[in-house]
């Protein structure tokens, strides 16, 4: 029994063995007891993840990989077990409690980005992440100012976590194979993952800066009615490729500041 390849799941299955190994043990397996592999397919990079003092969880929303994988792994083991859904709309709580656990996978490329900002979200429970996606997003995720590539992803996965790009892997190696390289990444929770600013606000400041990335930021942010002391500011003739995750903080610091000002 094998599984077919959906288009519309975005799912293209690894097939080589040394790559999924090597994605398994990029996990340095502190801080948690629980991993969750999304999107398993067939396994391959299950089976290596199996082998690891760690319970594993996978998390799969197309059934026919769902049948396969409970008759190609023993379903009974005490560290597996198998998820059904979707898991961009499942709540961790549901089925981890307040447990930590680590993010792994091989990531079907249309949803990858909001796999990563669930993870955002869920950064307290989620203390490493590492997973493969499509060669210019992996990029872009661990990318740092001063860069064409870097940008929102950037900027609001580096405030929370290190990010290390960790290695390519070309199109032959799927099935079926894409049509663009993918790459591997790894993210890594700092030790303070709290924002010493409106976390809501930040967010809305990274948005909104990058969605005009051209300008400089006096013309980009022009929705946040700032007062022109504020946009005579250095920092505001910039744009905001220039600006390094710290610098984005104490821009927020300055917009709220100068909101209470006026």
């Amino acid at each position: 029994m094998s599984v077919k390849a959906k288009k519309h799941l975005g799912q293209h299955f690894l097939k080589d063995e040394q790559i999924a190994k090597d994605i398994a043990d990029s996990l340095t397996l502190q801080g948690y007891e629980n991993v969750l592999e999304i999107g398993p397919g067939m396994g391959v990079l299950t089976k290596y993840l199996l082998k690891k003092d760690i319970k594993t969880h996978v998390i799969e929303i197309d059934r026919e990989s769902v049948a396969y994988l409970k008759t190609a792994i023993e379903v009974q083991k005490l560290d597996f077990n198998i998820i059904e859904g979707d898991f961009l709309k499942i709540n961790l709580k549901d089925y981890f409690q307040d447990k930590p656990l680590a993010i792994i996978g091989n990531f079907p490329y249309n949803i990858s980005s909001q796999i990563v900002f669930k993870a955002i979200e869920n950064r307290d429970q989620i203390p490493e992440f590492s997973g493969m996606f499509q060669k210019e997003v992996a990029q872009r995720i661990a990318e740092k100012e001063g860069s064409k590539t870097y940008g929102i992803l950037s900027v609001l996965t580096q405030a929370f976590y290190d990010a290390e790009y960790l290695f390519t892997v070309p199109p032959t190696v799927f099935n079926p194979p894409p049509k663009v390289d993918s790459g591997v990444v790894r993210l890594i929770r700092k030790e303070n993952y709290t924002l010493p600013v409106d976390e809501k606000l930040f967010f809305r400041v990274v948005k909104t800066a990058f969605n005009q990335r051209r300008k400089m930021l006096r013309g980009s942010l022009k929705s946040f009615k700032l007062s022109d002391t504020l946009k005579e500011q250095p920092i505001f003739a910039m744009r905001p490729e220039q600006l390094s995750v710290n610098e984005f903080i104490e821009l927020t610091a300055k917009i709220a500041e100068d909101g209470i000002r006026n």
